[in-house]
């Protein structure tokens, strides 16, 4: 049945959107170009997901996080992932105390960095798995476990995380498992020579930066909830679905070349991350409704940390995004094309 009866209320969609304008005003004042990567962190905010940025050292990864951070009233921690950090560092842990009304020795928690509303980790990849795994249940679940108590997690809650793509020694890649818990994964490029000037420009000098609070942490989960109320037809559903399904290796529907390039595909995370965030690009422009132009501009953050290329691939240059974007241009976005199509009729016989 499809979703296309729900109606959004027009004031939701211009808080939203002039929520969208007023954010990249704030963060332009400090962050000089990467449009789209500050429009896919704010979809990822408002989709209620975390994001892993991905770039070499000197691209502002750090201070464009923390900019959004300020452009937020709520809470804000940023942790410094190092070979020595511990699970507890970042979690909290137990204290013994003394209760002065009773004299009586007592275990008292004290909340680590994870207990704010945004967390930066930063260079995630340099800390050992047994730490990066203390992140899975904060991000997958919104609370941490110490001993034998739940602690829940402030809402809203949003990890963004940083890793350098060039450093190997001293590094400890995110395990498969840790990727899938990322809404996106965003690559942040080299900003163009003309951006590149006004950076040295306006860093160079003694020009204030300041960035004043657009929303708070109660309009923002006002706005996560309005986002899951957006409709989406069967046709994008089919659309998405198409996409996902096509990357798993051997399953039908599954194009030959795909079998030849790919070491495995994305799991059903990919799908729901897909129509999520295509609800809140719709809003941020302006829509009501999601588009299958709205699936393909979120394919490559999505599906590129949950697909792997072999070693076939990889000894001819393919990587994650050209897998994708071959796949875009091999999938009709046309309802009567997608439904028509034999191949893609053996995913949804599937």
């Amino acid at each position: 049945m499809s979703e296309a009866t729900t109606e959004i209320p027009a004031e939701s969609i211009d808080l939203l959107h002039t929520a969208h304008g007023q954010l990249k005003e704030q963060i332009g004042r400090v962050i000089v170009g990467q449009e789209d990567v500050i429009d896919q962190l704010l979809v990822s905010l408002f989709s209620r997901g975390h994001c892993l940025l991905e770039g070499v050292p000197g691209l502002a990864k750090t201070l464009m996080i923390s900019t959004l951070a300020r452009c937020l009233s709520m809470s804000f921690s940023r942790i410094q992932f190092t070979p020595d950090l511990m699970p507890a560092d970042i979690t909290g842990t137990d204290v013994l105390q003394e209760n002065r009304d009773t004299g009586q020795r007592e275990f008292h928690f004290i909340p680590g960095p994870l207990f704010h509303n945004v967390v930066l980790a930063d260079e995630i990849n340099r800390t050992p798995p047994k730490t990066q795994a203390a992140l899975l249940e904060a991000m997958q679940e919104r609370q941490v476990t110490v001993g034998q108590t739940i602690h829940k997690l402030s809402d809203p809650f949003f990890v963004l995380a940083t890793q350098n793509p060039i450093e190997q020694e001293g590094t400890y890649s995110l395990p498969e498992a840790q990727q899938d818990r990322f809404m996106f994964k965003v690559f942040v490029k080299y900003p163009t020579f003309e951006e590149e000037r006004q950076i040295a420009r306006q860093t160079t000098s003694d020009t204030p930066t300041d960035v004043e609070a657009v929303l708070s942490a109660e309009q923002v989960i006002e706005i996560q909830k309005v986002v899951r109320q957006v409709p989406v037809t069967d046709h994008v559903i089919n659309y998405a679905l198409a996409l996902v399904r096509q990357t798993r290796v051997g399953e039908p529907g599954a194009p030959d070349w795909i079998n030849e390039w790919l070491g495995w595909g994305a799991g059903p995370r990919a799908m729901q991350n897909l129509l999520v965030g295509g609800k809140a690009r719709a809003l941020l422009h302006g829509r009501s409704h999601v588009s299958t132009d709205d699936i393909k501009a979120l394919a490559a953050p999505v599906l590129r940390h949950r697909i792997t290329p072999n070693f076939t691939a990889e000894s001819e240059g393919i990587t994650s995004d050209k897998v994708i974007e071959r796949l875009i241009n091999e999938t009709p976005d046309k309802e009567s094309e997608l439904t028509s199509d034999p191949r893609l009729g053996k995913i949804f016989a599937a």
